[in-house]
């Protein structure tokens, strides 16, 4: 059983960054699905982006260009790392695997196991 624990979730200005990890224990995140999910209140969950496990990168049309998405092998982590951060990335943000897919999956049922969540306040 994968466990995923998020850190790096705190209050920031719009225009500046955070950085989020997410580090995966009982498997080898460089063979999964990572997606990174945000849901702020009264809204569903969404798809932020997400790496699969031959490096890809995709992301959400909302963050595209102020996001990005890394991974550390050794330490068995991804990274968000967010940049020119708005009020409307105000959310709880979760990362997730998907240890049975191929290719990146867009909707939080199709992954198997999910982080903790960490909160992101962008103040304005």
């Amino acid at each position: 059983q994968v466990q995923l624990v998020e850190s790096g979730g705190g209050l920031a200005q719009a225009g500046g960054s955070l950085r989020l990890s997410c580090t995966a224990s009982g498997g080898t995140i460089s063979t999964l699905i990572t997606g990174w999910f945000r849901q702020a209140p009264g809204k569903e969950r969404e798809f932020v982006g997400g790496i699969i496990w031959n490096g890809n990168t995709y992301y959400a049309d909302s963050v595209k260009g102020r996001f990005t998405i890394s991974r550390d092998n050794a330490k068995n982590t991804v990274y968000l790392q967010m940049s020119s951060l708005k009020p409307e990335d105000t959310a709880v943000y979760y990362c997730a695997a998907d240890v049975h897919g191929w290719d990146i999956n867009f909707l939080p049922g199709d992954y198997d196991y999910w982080g903790q969540g960490t909160q992101v306040i962008v103040s304005s």
